[in-house]
């Protein structure tokens, strides 16, 4: 049993590390401002190697784990990227696992390379307006066509659908009162973003303005049978084996995050003086900064465990769930607590500290919530009856 990163991991985040803080704090400020994709730190990465960090050699990869994907992109947050830089580049560091899987060997030969080079951008086009997490009932058809398939419907909550020209898609290509079990009948693409047959609207939020979300508007988009990952009618097995990997890195970027907002405050607290004295003085400062760490660096354990166990080949779920409920619960109270220690700054932009806390929310909410955590973790863990 090892608590330590290996000397190679180190390095990872030491290089990671170093090679972002040449984006500052106001870079992303700006960038927030603006609203506009993080082109040149997205480039930087590419051209660093490290967007194919998992994914393998002969595909132009470095051929590393999941838990080294994870020491990366918590670097990443944690340099003052925050989420914002994290979800730049977290889709196309796990979300072509899929592929890699179930993919054939052309099919992995065409597409994984210009993902790994940042040639490509791709987005994840599962979640629907009235689905939710309930993934068996998308209403996205894919109906069968000469050739291909036709597709039909509308997904939301979709990150980078303005900048990407690929997607990952999944819909139903038979119906669900034709189908043994609810999860079948679901089929996964990867397939090009024609935006001819996709309107693409962005939705306007509270945070992380530079990376999009949108709403899709797909009409008699065709696909061709070439651009089906595995088998047809098999689409919600393959993406399970994303899941666990993308808890993983959340969990990591949320310690990230939060490590950034505490490191801000705690200078914060050492430097301001009142009454004569630094407020980090004062134990009602000091305290929940102190419990705000411990409970990070033990949500980290959690998260570390799971992408370890995942590298092993290793039943990983209740971990990995574990792991992302944590951190992002800590994270939120670690940049909540960051805002109140600079009091009246922690509200003004310039110190960064209330970018952080509204860039924390999404771990926090998305892509599972924590009340289906615990839902999951209750059930798994304490096989207790299933509530849904």
């Amino acid at each position: 049993m090892d608590f330590s990163l290996t000397e190679d991991q180190q390095n990872i985040r030491d290089a990671v590390l170093k090679h972002c803080s040449q984006f500052s704090a106001e870079y992303w400020l700006e960038k927030d401002r603006e609203g506009t994709f993080p082109q040149d730190f997205f480039d930087s990465m590419a051209e660093a190697g490290w967007i194919g960090i998992a994914m393998p050699t002969e595909y132009g990869g470095s051929g590393l784990g999941i838990t080294e994907a994870a020491v990366m992109m918590q670097a990443v947050a944690e340099s003052g990227a925050g989420m914002t830089g994290a979800s730049t580049i977290h889709l196309p560091v796990f979300g072509l696992q899929p592929v890699n899987l179930f993919g054939t060997e052309e099919q992995k030969q065409t597409f994984l390379p210009p993902i790994v080079a940042g040639e490509d951008k791709v987005c994840f086009a599962v979640t629907e307006p009235n689905a939710g997490l309930n993934t068996t009932e998308l209403k996205t058809r894919a109906d069968r066509v000469p050739g291909g398939f036709k597709v039909n419907g509308e997904k939301i909550w979709i990150s980078t659908a303005q900048v990407a020209n690929k997607m990952l898609l999944l819909a139903r290509t038979t119906p669900l009162d034709q189908v043994k079990r609810k999860t079948d009948g679901l089929t996964l693409f990867y397939t090009d973003l024609d935006r001819s047959k996709i309107e693409v609207r962005l939705i306007h939020k509270m945070g992380r303005h530079a990376v999009d979300s949108n709403m899709l508007f797909i009409e008699d988009l065709f696909i061709p049978d070439a651009h089906v990952i595995g088998e047809v009618g098999q689409g919600f097995r393959i993406i399970l084996h994303g899941l666990n990997p993308e808890r993983v890195l959340l969990g990591a970027e949320s310690v990230g995050i939060g490590r950034a907002a505490i490191n801000r405050a705690a200078r914060y607290a050492r430097e301001r003086v009142v009454f004569g004295r630094p407020i980090g003085q004062n134990q009602g400062i000091a305290h929940p900064l102190a419990k705000c760490w411990a409970q990070l660096e033990a949500a980290n354990l959690m998260v570390m465990k799971a992408a370890t166990l995942f590298d092993q080949h290793t039943d990983c779920g209740v971990e990995a769930n574990a792991g992302k409920y944590l951190a992002a619960e800590f994270a939120f109270e670690a940049c909540h607590t960051a805002m109140l220690t600079l009091g009246g700054m922690g509200y003004a932009q310039e110190y960064h500290v209330e970018r952080l806390l509204r860039e924390v929310l999404i771990p926090r909410t998305a892509p599972v919530s924590p009340h289906m955590i615990l839902n999951f973790l209750a059930e798994k863990v304490l096989e207790l009856p299933k509530s849904y």
